[in-house]
């Protein structure tokens, strides 16, 4: 076990943790930060993504201890503009069915319009790849990324 110091969502964090514990099970088992969801564990459906200092990330792969003196941002600590865009619009183009990968969608939408306020539909569809939807709901988050955007070029 090694203790492991996180900034996660702007709080200071140590946890012991073995070397090769996944970032997520040490944010929902050891911080109580449910939000972040396990899918597949071979960061391959997205639900698990984080952003590390702005940029999305599989948490099911990375581990803890490598990690330290970076930012960590989950679902519960989103607060940028970006992040209140694409949730309005989340609403608004219901995107939700079963709700179980969202958290991950909406962490990867984030980050795409914090980088481009005013994406393409490549654009969405490559920044959006890694994350699978299995209510098939692609349209409507497509849909709602474009209105976010339209929200922030307002």
């Amino acid at each position: 076990m090694t203790t492991v110091s996180l900034n996660v969502n702007g709080h200071a964090h140590k946890v012991d943790a073995d070397a090769d514990t996944p970032l997520l099970w040490v944010l929902r088992d050891d911080i109580g930060l449910t939000g972040t969801k396990f899918g597949c564990g071979v960061a391959q459906c997205g639900a698990c993504t984080v952003h590390l200092d702005g940029q999305p990330a599989r948490s099911c792969v990375t581990p803890a201890t490598a990690v330290g003196g970076r930012k960590v941002t989950t679902i519960e600590g989103l607060q940028s503009r970006a992040a209140k865009a694409v949730q309005k619009a989340w609403i608004e183009h219901d995107v939700v069915q079963c709700g179980y990968c969202q958290s991950g969608q909406i962490m990867s939408a984030t980050a795409l319009l914090e980088q481009n306020p005013r994406p393409s539909d490549d654009d969405i569809d490559h920044a959006m790849a890694g994350n699978i939807c299995r209510c098939a709901t692609y349209v409507r988050i497509r849909a709602a990324i474009h209105a976010a955007a339209g929200q922030l070029s307002a």
